[in-house]
């Protein structure tokens, strides 16, 4: 077998922010699922992966496209082009979840859970949730109010709160519920 790519997002279920998509073409190691382990734990892997990974890709998908397709459609299309801008195509992408990608010329498969049982799909959660939460940390100087460095744009009551304060931003999800 050639090349073999895993692919992941991060970010589906905030009421802020881009949905983020890491490909990675990685060999060996354990890498679980991003949201099983601590943000220490995942910055240390980040490290690792992006020394070790033969190639990694990370693309995101603005707000007003997620609002524009839906979450499902803007989450397959952020996977989509983390994986084209790989600098080595794969023979095989292994894509976390149910949906194939529309669009992609190369052979792939869907597994549900991939990212706790297949180590590339593991590395590309790992590598997609530290890149978002990098992301959402600097919004936190453009929208002072709103703490997304805490939150990350996920719906909280403090995030709620700060909706209520100070009103609904270009970086909200417009097609969510912000109540």
């Amino acid at each position: 077998m050639g090349l073999l790519a895993g692919v992941d997002e991060a970010g589906r279920g905030p009421l802020a922010g881009p949905v983020v998509a890491a490909a990675v073409v990685i060999e060996n190691g354990n890498y679980p699922d991003s949201k099983s382990i601590s943000h220490k734990k995942r910055l240390e892997l980040f490290e690792i992966i992006i020394v070790k990974a033969q190639c990694v890709s990370i693309a995101a998908v603005s707000p007003s496209i997620i609002d524009a397709l839906d979450i499902r459609k803007a989450s397959l299309l952020a996977m989509r082009r983390a994986i084209e801008e790989l600098t080595e195509t794969p023979e095989l992408v292994l894509i976390d979840g149910r949906d194939i990608i529309p669009g992609l010329l190369i052979n792939q498969k869907a597994i549900i859970g991939g990212d706790r049982i297949i180590p590339s799909i593991g590395a590309a959660s790992i590598i997609a949730k530290v890149a978002r939460d990098c992301l959402m940390c600097s919004f936190d100087e453009i929208f002072e109010n709103y703490n997304f460095s805490s939150h990350k744009g996920y719906p909280t009551k403090y995030h709620y709160k700060a909706i209520e304060n100070h009103g609904i931003r270009s970086i909200h999800r417009f097609s969510f519920r912000l109540r």
